[in-house]
């Protein structure tokens, strides 16, 4: 039995006396007129009229009871909807004959789901209320809710049920009601700028698009291996080899890689390619993103993140990849593209590293050491080695260095753009390169996609594309320090389930 302890039962057994008495404990056709904000706005004049209440203004309002207390032939009760709270009061003398003695009294409580209709009045207290007039049980809670004065606070649990969470912490709606505001605004956004919304396919023949460990299917009916992609990038590019020369798409990238405070191996991104512009274009574009989703969700450009106080103010601020390497690492110039010189600096600060690692790979490791964390406010960290960005085109004055950049606000990644590598045989040969990093045991290396050198072989007009994580973007703009806390149903580990068995097998 899945509902076994004594609570559970009990409240099983009022269901089933519900039926007896012929109100079913799960109705159907409850509507609802008014939500318990409608309630406050609509009849906040009662506030201020000689009477107290209107008995003229009869509504109906449905909530989940969360507060329930019986006064002998009366009780208040506070419900919980969507929007808020309210109070209602409840008289015996009100509702038909018997009712209020054999149900509400002994069967309702808190955790069940009602709707009732009556007029606003405002209580001695002076606490805008709905008198009830009639109430019906719209769905009866088997599960008791937590103790209210501990509420729920196991974040496990919390992540695990998020459904309870939702209903213990108000506060948690009110974050991913922000994160639908901020992918709508971001839609509307692009939207008004040109770009066409499109959708890819979700499973690749080859994974592609990012340096990233795939999660991997089977296709029965072709018999063949298939990929969750990691990222959208290069079909995208395709479209616009195709002739739209403005694209975006809000969607799910998996990667089958470790969890922590900004990583879940689910997760969303925006991406969005532009032909003609180039990389400094896109950085402008992401400044007007923040400004208009700061603008539309009434935040100030001086934000709190944890004990961090972050300043959106534009332009932000940029820096170039081996300038932070001297200014911030305290790497010296002249040892920047020194092999022997970065090892010794890592081995200096105690870092162990492969000594096989590329002068660019070793300057990664510095930078994650040393730098990613310092990047507080906006910032965009450009001209990075061609080396780790196989997919961005070369710089004109110095083909080591990509026209790239990379985002950073709160010591975080929240972006990744660049000015796209449009020549096939480049292209080709970087591909050939990954594909040699794969075969010494490089797991996130890009595989080679022939199609798609194909498709650059038929001409990629100059584009500019970028990636946004939407989940990082909530984080930040909703003062949230975990992944988890931004996704409604976070990747959590198996609960193992305990063997009841015991040692005899009996």
């Amino acid at each position: 039995m899945i509902f076994e302890n004594q609570y559970e039962q009990q409240r099983i057994e009022k269901a089933q006396q519900l039926k007896e008495l012929g109100h079913s404990p799960y109705p159907h056709n409850i509507t609802k007129e008014t939500s318990t904000t409608q309630f406050q706005k609509e009849y906040a004049y009662v506030k201020d009229s000689e009477e107290k209440r209107d008995e003229s203004k009869v509504t109906k309002v449905s909530g989940r009871i969360k507060f329930l207390r019986l006064m002998g032939k009366a009780a208040f009760a506070k419900i919980e909807d969507e929007k808020g709270l309210l109070q209602i009061y409840v008289a015996r003398d009100n509702l038909p004959e018997g009712f209020y003695n054999s149900v509400f009294k002994k069967l309702i409580e808190v955790g069940d789901i009602i709707t009732v209709e009556g007029f606003p009045f405002v209580t001695k207290t002076g606490e805008l209320s709905l008198h009830v007039t009639n109430l019906e049980l719209a769905t009866k809670s088997i599960k008791p809710l937590p103790e209210k004065f501990h509420g729920l606070t196991d974040k496990e649990l919390r992540y695990r049920q998020r459904y309870l969470d939702m209903i213990m912490n108000p506060d948690v709606k009110d974050i991913f009601q922000t994160r639908s505001k901020i992918v709508s605004i971001t839609r509307r956004f692009f939207e008004e700028k040109g770009f066409l919304e499109v959708e890819t396919p979700m499973m690749h023949p080859i994974a592609g698009g990012a340096n990233a460990k795939p999660f991997i299917t089977h296709h029965n009916a072709l018999d063949i291996e298939r990929y969750l992609r990691i990222a959208p990038e290069l079909y995208l590019k395709r479209l616009v080899v195709g002739g739209f020369e403005a694209v975006f798409e809000i969607n799910r990238n998996f990667r089958n890689e470790g969890m922590d405070q900004t990583h879940n191996p689910e997760f969303t991104m925006l991406e969005f390619y532009w032909a003609y512009h180039n990389y400094e274009d896109l950085m402008k574009l992401t400044e007007d993103l923040f400004e208009r989703l700061l603008t539309e969700l009434d935040l100030p450009t001086k934000m709190p993140y944890g004990d961090m106080e972050i300043d959106y103010t534009t332009p932000f601020a940029k820096i170039k990849w081996e300038d932070a390497l001297v200014d911030i690492a305290g790497v010296k110039r002249e040892n920047l593209r020194d092999k022997e010189a970065l090892l010794d600096f890592l081995k200096s600060h105690e870092i162990e590293v492969d000594e096989n690692l590329s002068v660019a790979k070793l300057q990664e490791e510095i930078f994650d050491e040393f730098i990613e964390s310092k990047l507080i406010n906006p910032t965009f960290l450009t001209h990075y080695p061609i080396d780790i960005s196989p997919l961005a085109r070369r710089n004109d004055e110095d083909p080591q260095i990509a026209d790239r950049f990379e985002f950073f606000v709160a010591g975080q990644e929240i972006s990744n753009g660049f000015n796209e590598l449009n020549d096939p045989l480049d292209q080709y040969e970087r591909f050939q390169n990954q594909m040699k990093n794969k075969a010494s045991g490089d797991d996130e290396a890009h595989e080679m996609d022939e199609d798609y050198i194909h498709a650059l072989g038929y001409g990629l007009p100059p584009t500019a594309g970028e990636g946004i994580g939407i989940d990082r973007l909530t984080m930040l703009l909703t003062n949230q320090h975990s992944i988890r806390d931004v996704i409604l149903f976070p990747a959590m580990k198996p609960i193992k389930k305990e063997n009841t068995n015991n040692e005899d097998g009996e």
